[in-house]
């Protein structure tokens, strides 16, 4: 199969392109940027071969969307129309969620957290728990049976810099970077410490609680933009898997078509 899959995020977007399942390329724009991420598509998409059975020139692939803003959702379609005339497919509208989930409203769950979940359940087979560190940091649990069984939304790192400039007289905003020791010796450190320390407490925190709520440890994964910052200090973190959302897009794609031929039998 061939595929764009396109990671809308609340700050940037992700797009990533599959060749006969192969990944390619994966890149991440600025949301805010329309040519950036015209460019980017389109020159994903003309890397597609045209379709052997096409008497218009079609190109035999798909634009496959995973969205948490809508704004921008409806920005990427209208690039696909305007430069490819091509409709994307939306996961969670077109496409069925990839993974059961056991949770009080699963239409308002992020279809990002549903699909980096299904991805990295469908790698291990067994309970896992996923950290997405965006402008959000999300913690979410998969049980052995591959349920998704809800989660932990907490303030993503810039976003809990900015909130003590914003509600403070006179402490200044921080980019949060690993600490050269485990306390400041000036106030922009001792912010960076106090950031850094209370997201590696609260995941190993979070992860316990979960741990004692379905009887065992879980394999735990980490992905996302700000994930590298704090995963060498995370021992208790199986793996770094970069792009992880992406993955999943591809997989729920590709299970949506095994389910349509199975079906059509």
């Amino acid at each position: 199969m061939n595929i764009i899959a396109v990671d809308i995020g609340n700050t940037n977007i992700g797009v990533g392109l599959f060749l006969d399942d192969e990944e390619k390329l994966i890149e991440s724009i600025p949301g805010k940027s329309r040519a950036k991420l015209a460019r980017s598509v389109k020159s994903a998409w003309e890397q597609i071969p045209v379709s052997q059975s096409s008497r218009e020139g079609k190109r035999d692939g798909v634009i496959v969307v995973s969205s948490v803003k809508p704004v921008w959702t409806k920005l990427v379609e209208d690039i696909a129309k305007s430069e490819l005339d091509e409709k994307p497919y939306l996961i969670g509208k077109d496409i069925p969620l990839p993974i059961s989930t056991w949770v009080d409203e699963p239409d308002k769950v992020g279809v990002d957290r549903i699909v980096s979940t299904a991805a990295a359940y469908a790698v291990v087979e067994d309970a896992i728990v996923v950290v997405d560190f965006g402008t959000a940091v999300t913690v979410d649990l998969v049980d052995e049976n591959g349920i998704f069984r809800g989660g932990v939304i907490c303030p993503g790192l810039e976003i809990s810099a900015k909130a003590l400039k914003d509600n403070t007289a006179q402490l200044p905003e921080v980019k949060v970077t690993k600490p050269a020791a485990p306390y400041g010796k000036n106030t922009a450190d001792a912010i960076n410490c106090g950031i850094y320390y209370s997201a590696i407490g609260a995941l190993q925190e979070i992860i316990r609680r979960y741990a004692e709520e379905i009887g065992k440890w879980p394999q735990t994964v980490i992905t996302g933009a700000a994930a590298k910052v704090i995963a060498d200090d995370c021992g208790f973190i199986d793996n770094y898997v970069p792009n992880l959302v992406i993955k999943g897009i591809v997989l729920a794609y590709q299970k949506y078509v095994e389910q349509k031929a199975a079906n059509s039998v």
